[in-house]
């Protein structure tokens, strides 16, 4: 098959419904010629069935990023799909999660805010150094973060752990640039999907979109941002690492 990955294997997480950007990552990246493995944890049965959606049917494997069992067993699963001699091309970190306390700024406690930078920052690296020693030829690594620049409304703690992610997506490009990994984020603007609804207050927050996308911005479409995963996940981007390509209707370069 041809396409953009044509020949290569990638793996991406954080697919729950078709709504999700990690799911328009996973579809695009097999309509342009990769093979796919999803990972799930929680509603296991529920990302199976969503695999049998995307183009081709893909295997998911269970794995719980806070769970050091889980991600040391990783490099096995895959091999196990892929074969021994397997090697990875690229991986999608598509994963995030804070309890309702981290939607409090004021009042939350470490343990909430502690378990949202854990899943949602910390990940990354332990999630890209769980697949390192299968990307002998090196690859890349996209994350999605929602622009940690400035301070939202309502997304508080959280918004806090994704300029950690942002931070340690850097630290990653720098550490694992000698291997040629490259490591990226995709901003993308708020998509309705299913882990927007956990968000108090989703709706104000995405509001602005409403009012401050130059180029317009749809809350039920995904598929930009996937659009622009699946781009950096490619060959045509062989130099830039560290990184954080915007795909949000162009809100984040609008001034008052």
């Amino acid at each position: 098959m041809s396409g953009i990955l044509a020949g290569k294997r990638i793996l991406v997480t954080g697919v729950l419904t078709e709504s999700s950007i990690a799911f328009q990552a996973a579809k695009i990246a097999q309509n342009e010629g990769a093979e796919v493995i999803l990972t799930g944890f929680g509603r296991l049965s529920l990302v199976e069935r969503i695999a049998k959606r995307l183009p081709k049917p893909a295997p998911v494997i269970e794995l719980d990023v806070t769970n050091q069992e889980h991600l040391d067993g990783l490099e096995g699963k895959i091999r196990g799909h892929l074969g021994e001699d397997a090697s990875l091309d690229g991986v999608v970190h598509s994963i995030a999660f804070g309890p309702q306390g981290a939607f409090n700024f004021l009042e939350a406690d470490w343990e909430d805010v502690g378990t949202a930078v854990h899943v949602s920052a910390y990940s990354l690296k332990s999630l890209t150094m769980a697949c390192l020693p299968l990307m002998s030829r090196g690859g890349s690594v996209v994350g999605l973060t929602f622009d940690a620049q400035i301070a939202w409304p309502k997304y508080d703690w959280m918004g806090v752990a994704k300029a950690a992610l942002e931070s340690t997506s850097r630290y990653l490009a720098r550490d694992l640039g000698a291997r040629n990994v490259r490591c990226n984020l995709i901003s993308a603007g708020p998509i309705k999907s299913m882990a927007a609804k956990s968000i108090p207050g989703f709706e104000e927050l995405a509001d602005v979109w409403n009012h401050r996308a130059p180029i317009g911005w749809d809350l039920a479409d995904p598929e930009p941002a996937g659009r622009g995963v699946v781009g950096l996940l490619s060959d045509f981007f062989p130099k830039t690492t560290g990184e954080i390509v915007h795909v949000d209707g162009g809100v984040h370069m609008m001034g008052a």
